[in-house]
């Protein structure tokens, strides 16, 4: 397996990366649970890419595995880079590109504000075609939408950021009054994707890799069936209930310019041999990336060096980052995403619902 040379931004991150490793404590529960936990755990991330030549493709595909994993962190940073960064590059790129066969199911367009208050808004839309048929219930309250297929969390009341001379931006968001989205799903096939606040340099960065959380399915590509996702805004928690009869929830618990972290539960544990989450993004080039290595904590620490993505094999870890160490003309700004605090945590009672 080849590694790549670790630049001093990325020395510092796989370094922190392996501190927190080693003193990850597993994740608390919601005061609506108890939980027992038998500390952090490693798992297994199993690579099953493949190459493309277009940009707009997921063919990068990590499944994460492992006995009785019931809690975990995904935390979405900025790539090491950032601070170099003076122009962002967030425009699609559909060169080599052929989706002239992927499946098409019709719906009748809408858009609505399914919740809102001085912190948080909460918008779901439904698009007038989608790749997958399901319809999902989404809940916030006593309020119900069937069939969208993306609902945008958005954090408010973001103050302005400087530029690089020291004047004052324009608020993010614009009209819509200093906001910004932080997280999104696609309850219809259960893909998320999260980005941290942006700098205060730039007024917003770009959203990069997906990911997937609960049993995970494959028809052409990887999905999530889902059957009903409740908001809970008071705790920025989405609970989700699988359409296998498994539940699971994700909560934000901080949203920074440094990173989002979020905290996932997941009721039952799944088999060992079956994926419990999984890493989506995109690969052609190291240039022409959403992701373009993956780190791990090794003994000695010297040893977690960044691995190319598409030479990494299976990895046994309690965590891994996967991102980016050259600039790429491909969502320059977007995340490298971190996968930690593995516990075998289980739900031995769970609130009335």
């Amino acid at each position: 397996m080849s590694v790549l040379p670790v630049s001093t931004a990325w020395r510092s991150l796989v370094l922190s990366l392996a501190l927190l490793s080693a003193g990850c404590a597993a994740i608390s529960a919601t005061s609506a649970t108890s939980v027992a936990t038998s500390g952090a755990s490693s798992v297994d991330f199993v690579n099953a890419s493949r190459p493309t030549r277009c940009a707009e493709e997921d063919n990068v595909y990590i499944k994460l595995s492992g006995p009785a994993i019931g809690a975990f962190r995904i935390r979405a940073e900025h790539p090491p880079y950032l601070a170099d960064i003076t122009t962002d590059l967030t425009a699609p790129d559909f060169t080599s590109c052929d989706m002239s066969n992927d499946p098409s199911f019709a719906f009748e367009p809408r858009t609505t504000v399914l919740y809102e208050d001085a912190s948080i808004r909460l918008v779901g839309h439904r698009f007038g075609s989608f790749w997958r048929p399901d319809v999902v219930d989404f809940k916030v309250g006593a309020r119900r939408e069937s069939g969208l297929h993306l609902v945008q969390l958005l954090r408010r009341g973001i103050a302005p950021g400087v530029t690089a001379n020291g004047q004052r931006m324009s608020p993010p968001g614009g009209a819509a009054g200093n906001e910004l989205e932080i997280l999104v799903v696609y309850p219809a096939d259960g893909y998320w994707r999260a980005k941290p606040l942006p700098p205060v340099f730039l007024d917003d960065t770009a959203y990069g890799s997906s990911f997937l959380i609960g049993p995970i399915a494959e028809d052409g590509r990887p999905y999530v069936a889902i059957r009903e996702i409740d908001f809970e805004p008071a705790t920025q928690t989405f609970r989700l209930q699988f359409r296998d009869g498994t539940r699971a929830s994700l909560s934000v618990t901080e949203a920074t310019r440094s990173g989002i972290d979020l905290a996932v539960t997941l009721e039952s544990p799944l088999p060992p041999d079956q994926p419990f989450a999984a890493l989506r993004s995109m690969f052609v080039t190291t240039r022409q990336a959403d992701v373009a290595v993956a780190v791990w904590p090794q003994s000695p620490p010297a040893h977690s060096a960044p691995v190319p993505i598409m030479a990494v094999e299976r990895i046994r870890a309690p965590a891994a980052r996967f991102g980016r160490i050259e600039p790429s003309t491909h969502n320059l700004s977007a995340p490298d995403m971190v996968f930690d605090r593995f516990s075998s945590a289980y739900l031995i009672k769970t609130r009335d619902r």
